[in-house]
């Protein structure tokens, strides 16, 4: 069964509400030990895994890599690792650019050929940059592959809730994964689901099977010597949130909302740019949930975009689809469908 700590660290006091949203408290299957570390965000969160991946994964000696990331991901995610001494940073094919959507063949194939023991990040939902995501089914294969190979999977999960409106889908992977007796550690983020972007409430979920008390001695130092003290007006609305039925109802709700707002988007822009016409099938568009959502264009268009029309993408042309609404739909459909359709 799952043993959670009876003292949580005085500077995480939202931590074992972070964790219930993660991992279900009835749970008896599960022959494992957590803890938690609330961190700067989810940024924060990758990096104090980094730094225990470095200095306990391995315990004869300090482990240096590989870390395994997605192919296309976070720009900064590579930077946060080395930061932390991880210089051995590779990639495994997630982005189908043909298809516009993931394909897990590919991603089965690279961690099949993936050395025994490495680490590999994997977004539970709402993959960034590509907001395209994995079935049920999929993870499945996916999860048995880290089995087999003996992979250590570091689990993002930056928006929960916002990418299929129920916080538990979401988290259904790690879920799953730990569920097969995998350890893991998992980065989790409070800025988009609560709103929190000025106060940057983390959390780290570290899964283990033993050492747990080295193990959580270890983040502590390293806590004290990254930022010392995370910010704690975010975590106490974090917290008062979670540990309150009725709180925790209400935001269930305004999350649900929030994601079926998102969906609705996409469907109203998908109808948009195939009523303007071309050869360009939209249906990708609708297939993830979340924030984002790629729209397969080239560096071109996406700087056409950005500096002709002012409609801000990240360089692989994925957009934040909250910032879409009524009066700016037609607009956002007609710019990119010029950005495709003329000769830039």
């Amino acid at each position: 069964m799952i043993r959670r700590p009876n003292t949580l660290n005085a500077r995480c006091c939202c931590c074992r509400a972070s964790m219930d949203l993660l991992l279900p408290k009835d749970t008896q299957t599960y022959s494992i030990a957590v803890f938690g570390v609330q961190t700067v965000g989810c940024t924060g969160a990758v990096r104090l895994g980094a730094e225990l991946l470095r200095s306990c994964y391995c315990s004869s000696s300090s482990w240096s890599g590989p870390i395994l990331l997605s192919s296309p991901c976070d720009d900064s995610l590579a930077g946060t690792f080395k930061a932390a001494g991880i210089e051995d940073v590779q990639y495994y094919r997630y982005w189908d650019a043909e298809s516009n959507g993931v394909c897990v063949e590919n991603i089965v194939h690279d961690l099949e050929n993936a050395p025994e023991q490495c680490v590999v990040v994997l977004f539970a939902s709402g993959h960034r940059p590509t907001g395209a995501e994995l079935s049920q089914e999929d993870w499945k294969r996916v999860a048995e592959v880290m089995v087999k190979r003996q992979l250590f999977p570091f689990f993002l999960i930056p928006a929960q809730g916002l990418c299929s409106g129920s916080l538990e889908q979401d988290a259904w992977p790690i879920r799953h994964c730990v569920s097969l007796g995998l350890e893991l550690l998992c980065a989790q983020s409070f800025s988009h689901n609560f709103g929190l972007y000025g106060e940057r409430v983390g959390h780290l979920l570290y899964v283990l099977k033993q050492n747990l008390l080295a193990v959580q001695s270890q983040a502590e130092k390293f806590v004290q010597t990254l930022w010392s003290c995370p910010p704690m007006e975010g975590a106490r609305v974090v917290a008062t949130v979670l540990s309150n039925p009725a709180h925790l109802v209400d935001w269930q709700e305004s999350v649900k909302a929030i994601a079926e707002r998102c969906m609705l988007i996409r469907e109203r822009l998908r109808e948009r740019l195939r009523l303007l016409g071309g050869p360009w099938h939209w249906d990708h568009i609708i297939k993830p949930g979340g924030l984002y959502c790629s729209f397969g264009l080239n560096t071109q268009q996406v700087e056409f975009l950005v500096q002709k029309k002012h409609i801000y993408l990240l360089p692989n042309g994925c957009l934040n689809v909250s910032a879409i609404n009524s009066r700016n739909l037609d607009y956002v459909a007609e710019s990119i469908h010029q950005a495709l359709s003329s000769k830039l």
